[in-house]
Formats: C-alpha cells, structure tokens, sequence
C-alpha cells in the first residue's frame, strides 16, 4: 500500500494568510505545507502538495493520485459547494479521502453548508483552522496503516 498521499488545495487558497485573516487566520499555505511536510515524515508518508484556481488541474492530480497515492487530503475551497466534476473524479480514487476546511463552514453563509465532495469523503474536518490539515494526515496514516494489516 503506497503511503504516498495527495494534499490539494482548491480556489484562493494562495491567498491564505492574505484573504479574510478574520476567517482562515494568518498562516500561508506555504506554512501549511511546511507543517505538513515535517508530520508526514514523522509518519512515514510522503506528500504531494498542490493548489490551484482552476478546477481542471484538481481533477487531474485526483486522476494522477489513482495511479500511485495511497489517500488523498483535499481543502476544496469553494469547489466544494459547486464541483460535482471533482465529486465524480474522487469516485474513482479507491484510497480514503479526507476533506479539510479551515473554517467551520456550518456558521457561513448557507451555500456553504453543502459539500459535493463530503459524498465521497470518508471523514470531514471543519473548523479546526489550519491544524485540520495534521489531523487529517494522522487519520489517513492510520487507516494505510489498518489497511496494511
């Protein structure tokens, strides 16, 4: 079982730490990365880290992950309430997926409160800020790792 996994990051999230402050906080999502990166070798995991404005691109990293990712952790950003492309493509990932939101999107606007991509996700973070993502990467080493069992 590959112990590689896919991090994507959806629309304005290379504003993060720029966009709305009040909202998604003060860190970059190159802080994110670099959090990321020094869990996942904690955990024995490697990572690919990607974002894009283009829903496209996202599709095609969750095309790319089939092949050789073990999960996928996805902050679809607004794609989530629009996307049912993205929805349709993580169908055909067999890996487990864990959706991020660094804000709790259920105290948003109501167009917020609903997540194509939670359809397909086998658990959801919200709210946590960006400490979701390590969340979600110590959930995703753990089922590789019941997987491995």
């Amino acid at each position: 079982m590959s112990r590689l996994v896919y991090i994507l990051n959806g629309p304005n999230l290379n504003l993060l730490g720029k966009r709305q402050p009040q909202i998604y906080g003060y860190e970059t999502l190159a802080d994110v990365e670099a959090d990321c990166r020094k869990l996942a070798g904690e955990l024995k995991l490697d990572i690919r880290f990607h974002q894009s404005n283009r829903e496209y691109e996202i599709i095609d990293w969750v095309h790319e992950a089939r092949e050789s990712a073990g999960a996928i952790v996805i902050n679809p950003a607004a794609f989530t309430h629009t996307s049912v492309a993205i929805l349709d493509a993580l169908n055909t990932f067999d890996g487990p997926v864990i959706e991020v939101h660094i804000s709790n999107v259920h105290k948003r606007e109501s167009f917020r409160h609903h997540s194509y991509v939670s359809l397909r996700a086998d658990g959801v973070i919200a709210g946590l800020g960006t400490q979701g993502y390590q969340l979600a990467l110590r959930r995703v080493a753990q089922l590789l790792e019941e997987k491995k069992g």
